[in-house]
């Protein structure tokens, strides 16, 4: 029986739900330390003098270095392994939030924004292809969302945590707490966070078949007398190999269906704070704006994760999003009251739903010796959408436009990120 039927055959054992939770707090880390920019932009503003076409570089520098990170570094998951991988992610993400803290200028935060972004991009990736690696395919879907759930409780979590530091410490604050829970983190992941079974069996580095059976020690399973020869065939490697014959067409649609929905979920969760405090709110009000967009995206993606088990991933997705499309076109009845905060909990509900999915639905499409690699390069080609929308959103704010506008002008990329996954063909998403 090979690795892959072992685990898709077996039970849940301690260690898979180790290497879940880790993945999940991992993933709360990476929430915490995007949307940390967005949550202090009204203090930092003022503090700065600097208008939103200014915040907008900012927001867009991190994406950048997310873009670059899962493009270049998430791929080298697949040549060197997962975990070395998200070690250095760590790394480079705790230098740089540790970092920012310190800064005195747009153009350091620019740049120090960027270095966090390399990480968190190339996390991203690589935690997603990790839990899927040690999911039973049976219940690979809500384990991937379970993981990537993080995201949005670390964004809610640092948003709660910001309405009460920021107005008494200050934005720099804020920054020292997320990296202090990053250095937390790299102990726990050196120690405890297996390689992927899967990689080290297609791999086989050296000494591989004793890591192998140490981790199915660590499972309960019996170890491997040897590693069977690898039957699988040959062929292209890296992004090449996104674009063989046989997964060309699903590719190309993967990749619209990431850059359209980023485009309008990093409008949303770069601006949401900003748009309430200039809708009137209180600065403590626009942060718990953001705070209630992502509790409702948690709630989202675990609810994507149980509902795709039962009626299909694609078909899910697309619901999602056509549904946020639609709260998003009546939004303007809500906009000055206090319903407006119960509208963005259910925004985040649909949109982050549905685009979590298409990290379930890469992780599904590809191989394993591929997986960080078209993992990393759908998120990358995403970013690209990531990197227009709170531009864009800066641009049109900065016009005049108001929310109800912007809202209305975001639908449009949701409607094509749905119709794009509904079109994807491949026997191994659902």
């Amino acid at each position: 029986m090979d690795v892959k039927t072992l685990i898709d055959s077996s039970a849940m054992t301690a260690l898979q739900i180790i290497v879940i939770f880790i993945c999940c707090v991992l993933n709360m880390v990476d929430g915490m330390d995007v949307l940390i920019i967005a949550y202090v932009a009204p203090s930092l503003s003022q503090e700065w003098a600097i208008g939103p076409e200014a915040l907008g570089g900012v927001f867009s520098a991190g994406v950048l270095g997310m873009t670059l990170g899962a493009v270049v570094l998430a791929p080298k998951a697949d040549a060197f392994g997962r975990r070395p991988t998200i070690l250095v992610c760590l790394v480079i993400i705790t230098a740089g939030v540790l970092l920012t803290a310190l800064a005195n200028s747009i153009t350091e935060l620019v740049v120090l924004r960027f270095i966090s972004g390399l990480g968190i991009g190339a996390m991203l990736a690589t935690v997603a292809t990790l839990v899927a690696e040690y999911s039973p395919d049976r219940n690979r879907n809500f384990f991937v969302g379970l993981a990537l759930a993080g995201y949005p409780v670390g964004a809610t979590v640092s948003g709660l945590i910001a309405a009460q530091v920021v107005p008494e410490y200050g934005w720099r604050a804020m920054f020292l707490v997320a990296g202090g829970i990053s250095t937390i983190m790299l102990p726990l992941v050196f120690w405890w966070l297996p390689e992927s079974i899967s990689f080290l069996v297609r791999r086989r580095p050296r000494n591989a078949l004793q890591r192998i059976n140490h981790i199915l020690q660590r499972m309960g399973q019996r170890p491997l007398g040897e590693l069977a020869n690898d039957t699988t065939e040959g062929g292209q490697k890296g992004v090449r190999a996104l674009f063989a014959r046989d997964r060309r067409a699903a590719t190309l649609l993967l990749w619209l269906a990431f850059l359209m929905s980023f485009a309008t979920l990093y409008f949303l969760i770069s601006w949401i704070p900003k748009l309430a405090s200039s809708a009137g709110l209180s600065v403590e009000l626009a942060i718990y704006a953001g705070s209630v967009f992502n509790l409702g995206a948690a709630i989202g993606i675990l609810s994507q994760g149980f509902l795709s088990l039962r009626f299909g991933l694609k078909r899910v997705i697309a619901t999602f999003m056509f549904a946020t499309a639609a709260l998003m076109l009546i939004f303007g009845f809500f906009s000055g009251t206090i319903l407006v905060l119960v509208l963005f909990g259910l925004i985040g509900f649909g949109v982050q739903g549905g685009f979590t999915g298409l990290y379930t639905v890469a992780a599904r499409l590809y191989p394993t010796e591929l997986r960080s690699t078209g993992v990393g390069w759908g998120i990358g080609a995403g970013r690209v959408g990531a990197v227009i929308g709170p531009i864009l959103g800066g641009l049109l704010i900065g016009i005049g436009l108001s929310m109800t506008a912007n809202f209305i002008i975001f639908t449009i990329p949701l409607l094509i990120a749905g119709f794009a996954t509904i079109a994807i063909k491949s026997v191994d998403i659902d």
